[in-house]
């Protein structure tokens, strides 16, 4: 199993504190179970459209990725080549060869910027389509504004009795609920899936339900309520004394459904082998059986990417040959099994790099360009939005902001963007503060 990666900015106690008491780490099922007996509302009318974001926390090069500028000096393009991708006339960087080769399936948008280089900001930016109202230290965990995975389950709730929103192998630092409220944290899946005996915490049956010696709902109850959970001072919840938060967790963890969706082992060998065998290429296989039995958001938090330093060495190594070999195989797959009309797929960070390579070899914080990958849910494959100029400085074709690319992802959700949401303290919140949609992915 990879090591957790943090990025320059590192993490420090104040950021647990905020982690705890902001709802960003995510909670266990008792947690959200708990929570939800709150109920759930459900925009009517809502597209069946699931989604899958592979969060790259750090911030990607988007030269050395999708928007390489070979005719750029040598201290702006880098030391990588470019390839030629199965559109004619297209390149992405050498070191993404099978997404070159599939990008007949989704889209690339070059001129997505902001203006926020440091990690807190940009995270929150980009993560739910707001600006923090203040500034924020680099390494700060802040939520100001719900996530688009704690929106869509505030919006959908919960499905075929799976959480709407799920996260591995943790939460993004702004991937929290905010003022919707504890019951909208993902349920996180620890642990690395390519591991031998891998089981998923909190849908395992406790050993005495398993063996039948359960007499009483008492007991069930008691059995339940000792599975591992976080945060516990997020859900104030007085439906916590209802037997009915029981039996939802005991029908949740005896589902025949649920436990061949986190059984990565039930999968056929040549597939698992086709993403990767390694645990971020298991976490974007398991992600596929996710929303392949309802679960609405799946965030993959692939962290690691903020190369200060020796960038190219790195870049040569296995984080994007796990990155393209997994990525490439989830969209593939969700093609060839009929999900990719209701299952999107995006790939991004918190902002690219800086045009110029660094006295360390690396590239620094830069939000003004940015390359974001989209594919499913009718995003055109093949397509290319907006450019960068010449030296990859600034985005400066068809710019787009946070905003729009919040208003789009939640128009193919199914939630009108438009929609004002009410704070905890009755304040009124815009779900998205003037956002127009990326008219490319709506062809």
């Amino acid at each position: 199993m990879s090591p957790i990666r943090h990025n320059c900015a590192g993490l420090s106690r104040r950021d647990f504190l905020q982690i705890g008491l902001g709802g960003t780490l995510g909670l266990g099922l008792c947690d959200l179970l708990r929570a939800r007996a709150l109920g759930a509302t459900t925009t009517p009318g809502a597209k069946n459209v699931n989604c899958i974001m592979i969060w790259m926390d750090g911030g990607p090069s988007h030269y050395e990725t999708f928007d390489p500028k070979p005719d750029a000096p040598p201290e702006i393009r880098g030391t990588f080549g470019t390839i030629p991708t199965c559109v004619p006339g297209v390149h992405f960087c050498e070191t993404v060869p099978q997404l070159a080769q599939a990008f007949d399936k989704f889209t690339v948008i070059r001129s997505i910027c902001h203006k926020d280089p440091n990690h807190g900001g940009g995270n929150h930016y980009m993560m739910t389509g707001a600006p923090t109202p203040v500034p924020v230290g680099c390494g700060a965990f802040v939520t100001f504004h719900p996530s688009f995975g704690s929106m869509v389950s505030y919006d959908r709730g919960v499905r075929s009795g799976l959480p709407a929103y799920m996260a591995m192998p943790s939460n993004t630092r702004s991937g929290g609920p905010n003022f919707l409220g504890g019951q909208h944290a993902p349920f996180v899946i620890g642990g690395d899936p390519n591991s031998t005996g891998f089981q998923v915490r909190d849908v395992v049956v406790p050993a005495e339900i398993a063996e039948g010696r359960v007499t009483s709902r008492r007991d069930l109850r008691a059995s339940l309520d000792r599975l591992p959970r976080f945060n516990d001072q997020l859900v104030d919840d007085p439906a916590v004394v209802f037997d009915k938060f029981y039996q939802q967790g005991f029908d949740l963890v005896s589902s025949s459904k649920a436990q061949a969706a986190f059984d990565i082992s039930r999968e056929d060998a040549k597939v698992r082998d086709r993403y990767g065998r390694n645990d971020m290429g298991q976490r974007m296989l398991m992600a596929r059986r996710l929303v392949e039995v309802g679960v609405s958001w799946v965030t993959v938090n692939y962290g690691g990417w903020d190369d200060h330093k020796k960038l190219f060495e790195t870049y040569k190594g296995q984080r994007l040959k796990t990155f393209d070999q997994g990525l490439s195989a989830l969209i593939t797959d969700l093609h060839e099994r009929g999900l990719a009309e209701n299952t999107m797929v995006i790939a991004l960070g918190e902002f690219g790099r800086t045009p110029k390579v660094n006295k360390d070899l690396g590239r620094d914080h830069w939000p003004f360009a940015m390359s974001v990958l989209m594919a499913g849910a009718g995003i055109p494959g093949g397509q290319i939005v907006g450019a960068t100029d010449a030296k990859g400085y600034h985005a400066s074709e068809n710019v787009y902001r946070p905003e729009d690319f919040a208003a789009s992802l939640y128009t193919k959700m199914g939630i009108d963007p438009n929609v004002t949401l009410e704070s905890g303290s009755g304040r009124p919140v815009p779900l998205v503060n003037e956002g127009r949609l990326i008219k490319e992915l709506f062809v």
